[in-house]
């Protein structure tokens, strides 16, 4: 795994971090602006995490002309599919956060995150992904993401009856 990439997706926590931290700020007006930030944040990588299956199904069909094995249409049905979810959930998070309390969208986040990254994983553990140490960077950096959007959710949820110091 390039170093760059790993130092990319470390500094790709920084907007999850400040966000996710103005938005549990005793400042309500701050509070609101940086939940709607990292909400859309988490969108768009989302959507990115998405298209890394696009580039991984495109770079197999481009293969072929180098006399590799073809993908199987069910492996390459697999990609272009797990290319496109993570979008569509990122998509719907927006969407439930403008017609739904801001902690549903913090759900839908979470729960497609999650999902990503075991999807992966069970790709990874049949060498679908390569290379192997894309998936303990995914899982590094997807639990960062989690901790931070759960905690989120959580300090909200509770309110004011939580202290912090």
């Amino acid at each position: 795994m390039p170093l760059l990439a790993i130092a990319l997706g470390i500094a790709g926590l920084i907007p999850f971090i400040i966000c996710g931290l103005g938005a549990i700020s005793a400042n309500p007006s701050q509070a609101a602006a940086m939940l709607t930030a990292l909400i859309g944040y988490g969108a768009v990588i989302l959507s990115f995490l998405g298209g890394v299956h696009w580039g991984f199904a495109l770079w197999e069909a481009g293969a072929e002309a180098t006399g590799a094995p073809p993908p199987s249409p069910k492996v390459q049905r697999a990609r272009l599919g797990l290319g496109v979810v993570p979008s569509l959930i990122g998509w719907a998070a927006l969407l439930v956060q403008q017609a739904m309390p801001d902690w549903l969208a913090l759900v839908v986040l979470i729960a497609g995150f999650l999902a990503t990254v075991l999807v992966e994983h069970r790709a990874a553990d049949r060498a679908l992904i390569q290379p192997p140490k894309y998936i303990w960077l995914r899982w590094t950096l997807t639990v960062v993401v989690l901790a931070m959007l759960v905690t989120v959710l959580t300090l909200r949820l509770l309110g004011p009856r939580i202290i912090l110091w």
